[in-house]
């Protein structure tokens, strides 16, 4: 059963927008009136805008309880930086486009944030991001993993704490092709997060010397019976699948999965998924090796160690989950940045104090690159041994952390260029 901190209620979220006309004043430089005066003692907003229901809704919660935590740790409890208190605004569009866009201009224009932070969906937050290039202002990318957003669809005002594809590729390709052979192929949802995961191990295994044996198989995210792709990849004749699903249907696939017998014909390699996920999918993986964003039972650090033992204390005993460190990171960069600038969060003094901007966090060392604004970070391969441990949701052999810069993913922001680091030239 899912925990009742994520539970997957519809919330209704009744929002009067003011106006939808973009003033003249927030598309110039002199959009004061949108950021405030970052005098100490004027509170600095921030809104978070994420999914708490729809499909993704598992994923948006651990972000939200990430981020509060994280602004906690990093501000030593105060919820101050810079002399401003720091409210936290949420909305939920549980991964509707235009409501998110709607959410975007309300908070901006009504409620006055001056820091935009989101969202879980790939699709989502690449429209988002022209949102913050017609206000100029920040906007933290959260769990989203598509590379595009640090990547073609690029634009100054967009940075990412959290990694993207490109980083789970390079966590499972030597492993999958150590353990099963270099034949593959790739079975993905027909989204944005599965074509921009699909082209990331498309890059990363053939770099290696692995061979596709076949056109990735893309497949509706609303589809409830997977016999025939599935049958696909098994007739496919690879020597491993990778497997590239998110959210909570992903239990019908892997169920599906196991009772076709897919295991028997070749190899899987997936990322393992949110603890209440995986406690559904029970002995369909063990066995498994997959590389996995973050699990509470990796890391091996102080401000790790804090976040399992407050988050065990403010959700009734359940540990950090697969997206809660993004979160925390996130406002942990946030908090950094807008003490550097010293309650300045105008983007000409954001963007320089984002951009190469280190720190220590949940999985130790982060760095956010200045040529695409991406975050290099551990990441880290495991292998599911248990499905009822002693510590909850411990059901996972640790095989190896990735290093930030071996797992480091490609530039592909166009015309970012630098002596450290080869980007793709702009059109």
């Amino acid at each position: 059963m899912f925990r009742s901190k994520k539970t997957f209620t519809v919330l209704v979220v009744v929002i009067v927008l003011v106006s939808m006309v973009v003033m003249p004043a927030f598309a110039s430089n002199n959009n004061a009136s949108h950021f405030g005066n970052h005098q100490e003692g004027v509170p600095l907003k921030i809104g978070v805008l994420t999914d708490h229901s729809g499909p993704l809704a598992i994923y948006g919660f651990e972000q939200t309880q990430g981020f509060e935590l994280g602004i906690e740790y990093a501000t030593d409890g105060t919820m101050e930086v810079a002399g401003r208190p720091i409210e936290i605004v949420v909305r939920d569009n549980g991964g509707d486009i235009d409501q998110a866009l709607a959410d975007a201009r309300e908070l901006i224009e009504v409620e006055g944030v001056e820091i935009l932070v989101g969202t879980v969906s790939s699709t989502v937050t690449l429209n988002l991001q022209a949102t913050a290039v017609e206000y100029e202002i920040i906007l933290m990318a959260g769990p989203a993993a598509t590379p595009a957003i640090t990547g073609e669809n690029f634009n100054e005002y967009t940075f990412r704490v959290c990694r993207n594809t490109f980083q789970d590729a390079a966590a499972g390709a030597s492993f999958a092709l150590n353990e099963y052979g270099s034949n593959y192929v790739i079975y993905a949802s027909d989204d944005a997060f599965g074509a921009g995961t699909a082209a990331a191990f498309d890059f990363v295994l053939q770099s290696r010397g692995a061979t596709p044996v076949r056109d990735t198989i893309f497949v509706p995210t609303d589809t409830t019976d997977y016999t025939a792709s599935i049958t696909e990849m098994i007739e496919s004749g690879a020597d491993f699948a990778v497997v590239i699903w998110a959210g909570a249907s992903g239990v019908t696939l892997f169920n599906q999965m196991a009772e076709l017998g897919v295991q028997d014909s070749l190899g899987v390699l997936t990322g393992f998924n949110s603890n209440d996920i995986q406690d559904l999918l029970g002995l369909n993986q063990v066995g498994d090796i997959g590389f996995i964003v973050y699990h509470y039972t990796a890391p091996d650090n102080e401000i790790n160690d804090w976040l399992v033992e407050t988050h065990k204390e403010r959700y009734d005993g359940d540990p950090p989950d697969l997206f809660t460190e993004c979160g925390f990171a996130t406002a942990q960069a946030i908090v950094a940045a807008v003490e550097a600038t010293e309650g300045d969060t105008f983007p000409d003094a954001m963007i320089p104090a984002l951009e190469g901007l280190e720190f220590e966090g949940p999985k130790g060392t982060y760095y956010i690159r200045p040529e695409d604004h991406q975050a290099l970070v551990p990441m880290y391969v495991m292998k599911l041994v248990d499905t009822e441990p002693e510590e909850p949701f411990a059901y996972y052999e640790l095989l190896a952390e990735i290093s930030a810069e071996d797992a480091a993913p490609p530039c592909l922001a166009p015309g970012r260029s630098s002596e450290n680091l080869e980007c793709p030239p702009a059109e």
